[in-house]
């Protein structure tokens, strides 16, 4: 498994793996299919360019398997933190390990600021998985939004997530 940061290159692969993302786990992302799979190709180029995003990606060959992203905070006020966003690996590829794999590889990013002092994130409450995987990764709940995302009819809460980056 090869983990790097995705490129312009990158974004049919990536707008296809976070489309399957939005449609498998609807609960878990505030963007939907529709939404996502109306915008262009170069919409996608264009966030993989942009100097307040990155994309990490999990390839296995030349296979993208999994995604993680961190999202910079443009005010100078907030510089010192960073929010962890867009995890997902597909369905053959999950339980082995790839999605710690992915968080660790955000938080060596991270690291590699040396502005940043906080990594955030939000998991839908009852993703039980996902939440052990943070907590395993050195984040602590410090919050939960009720009513944050509305899939259809049904409503989902959030957990705010943190931790410290300092060097391990």
């Amino acid at each position: 498994m090869i983990i790097r940061t995705l490129a312009a290159r990158d974004a049919q692969a990536y707008r296809a793996l976070m489309l399957e993302a939005y449609g498998v786990y609807p609960q878990a992302f505030t963007s939907s299919v529709a939404e996502r799979a109306a915008m262009p190709l170069s919409w996608w180029e264009k966030r993989l360019d942009s100097p307040l995003d990155r994309l990490l990606g999990a390839f296995e060959g030349d296979e993208l398997v999994g995604i993680v992203g961190l999202a910079f905070e443009p005010r100078e006020k907030a510089w010192h933190k960073v929010t962890l966003f867009g995890m997902y690996v597909n369905a053959r590829h999950q339980h082995q390990g790839v999605g710690r794999q992915l968080v660790e590889a955000a938080l060596d990013e991270a690291r590699r600021q040396p502005r940043l002092k906080v990594i955030q994130l939000t998991v839908t409450a009852g993703n039980a998985a996902a939440f052990a995987l943070y907590q395993r990764c050195g984040f602590i709940q410090y919050g939960l939004e009720p009513l944050a995302v509305r899939v259809g009819v049904e409503y989902f809460d959030k957990i705010h997530m943190w931790r410290e980056l300092k060097t391990d």
